[in-house]
């Protein structure tokens, strides 16, 4: 598990007073670049490899601004040319969200899926955590 640490600005909060629920997705996004490291060390968008397959996310409780949000990231799944990522979103302590994302590793001039290569499987393997719920 790795953490990433957020602070929720003004703009994102809405008419109800909390953070909208579209911007939670953004901050998952930005939990994964040490993820797309991995694959892209410059995160030169040239040289993008992945694409996003899938992405739940649960709301389990209000975030508000003014507190920041501790992001907790982990890989549960590392397949031949995909990969699975857990995300948790706790603000004052409790878990106010959670995700699960499938991301493919894509060659964009083929137009398929490409197996994921030794060297990133092993920078991946840091990153591996079994999803805690």
């Amino acid at each position: 598990m790795y953490r990433t640490l957020i602070t929720p600005r003004f703009s994102e909060t809405d008419a109800l007073g909390h953070i909208n629920n579209t911007v939670v997705p953004v901050w998952f996004e930005e939990a994964r670049t040490p993820i797309f490291r991995c694959f892209i060390p410059t995160l030169d968008h040239r040289q993008w490899n992945l694409i996003l397959a899938g992405f739940n996310v649960d709301y389990l409780l209000p975030t508000y601004y003014g507190e920041d949000v501790e992001i907790r990231s982990g890989i549960h799944h590392i397949g031949n040319s995909s990969l699975k990522i857990w995300h948790q979103a706790l603000q004052g302590g409790k878990v106010v969200a959670q995700a699960e994302v499938a991301m493919v590793h894509y060659d964009y001039e083929a137009e398929s899926s490409t197996a994921i290569g030794e060297e990133v499987r092993l920078l991946l393997a840091e990153l591996q955590d079994p999803r805690p719920w």
